[in-house]
């Protein structure tokens, strides 16, 4: 007798993922991400269950319009956009990132900064 939590469920969350509007949201991740869709697919099936997948449209917007507002540095790396509202990188991460980013722009260039700081979370949220 098989039960339904051993079911594997990656072919259902995979169905999800690919729903337009689903869809959308991956792409948009992903492109912010600078990572391809295929690999944010894999990483989204692998870490979360089936409410946050069916949710994450509605995350990701809401996300977009409330996550971070007030820090340019925070707002640009997506400090609370990728540990609270699309939760694929841990807070404690996520919060040397941005300490290590804020302390490199005091040192030198704001860009190059970061580009360090969004490489950062693309190797954490790959990982």
């Amino acid at each position: 007798m098989k039960y339904l939590y051993e079911k594997d469920l990656r072919q259902m969350k995979f169905t999800i993922l690919t729903s337009t509007r689903h869809d959308e949201a991956v792409r948009a991740i992903a492109g912010r991400l600078g990572i391809s869709d295929a690999k944010l697919r894999m990483v989204l099936i692998r870490r979360f269950d089936m409410s946050v997948l069916e949710n994450l449209g509605s995350r990701w917007e809401m996300g977009q319009e409330h996550a971070d507002n007030g820090d340019p540095v925070a707002e640009e790396l997506g400090c609370e956009l990728f540990t609270r509202f699309i939760p694929l990188v841990d807070p404690g991460v996520m919060q040397t990132i941005y300490a290590d980013t804020t302390a490199m722009i005091q040192d030198g260039p704001r860009e190059e900064a970061l580009a360090r700081g969004k490489e950062r979370i693309r190797e954490a949220v790959l990982s």
